[in-house]
């Protein structure tokens, strides 16, 4: 059976406090479990400004699952659709990585990005 890698990225309303929102990080990762989907990374971007107001909020908090699934049930659309049940979740998009994708988010979470450009600058100031 073919594993796919999908990546999923939403903004929750920047109402919430710390527990709420965790709480809410949490909610999501038990769906994707449920669905025998197997979660590579997790990560918080922080509360951030939108290019737009969305239900005249002009932040929220970003989130990124990373995840894997192979099953026959269709991991992506439970997934979304605890996302339009929760009145806490303003925008979500979720993408199928690649392979290309799948190394890419690999080193950048293992800092390998921040070191290669970091030796760049030095590189170019060194010159």
């Amino acid at each position: 059976m073919d594993v796919r890698n999908y990546e999923t990225v939403f903004i929750l309303t920047p109402v919430l406090n710390e527990g709420q929102v965790q709480e809410t990080v949490e909610k999501f990762s038990q769906v994707l479990k449920e669905n025998s989907a197997d979660i590579i990374a997790t990560e918080a971007w922080g509360l951030r400004k939108l290019a737009y107001p969305i239900q005249k909020k002009s932040t929220g908090y970003y989130f990124t699952l990373t995840y894997s699934h192979s099953g026959e049930a269709n991991v992506v659309d439970a997934l979304e659709l605890a996302f339009r049940r929760d009145e806490r979740v303003i925008r979500f998009l979720t993408t199928v990585l690649d392979k290309h994708a799948v190394t890419y988010n690999e080193r950048r979470r293992n800092g390998e990005m921040n070191q290669q450009r970091a030796a760049k600058e030095t590189e170019a100031v060194a010159q």
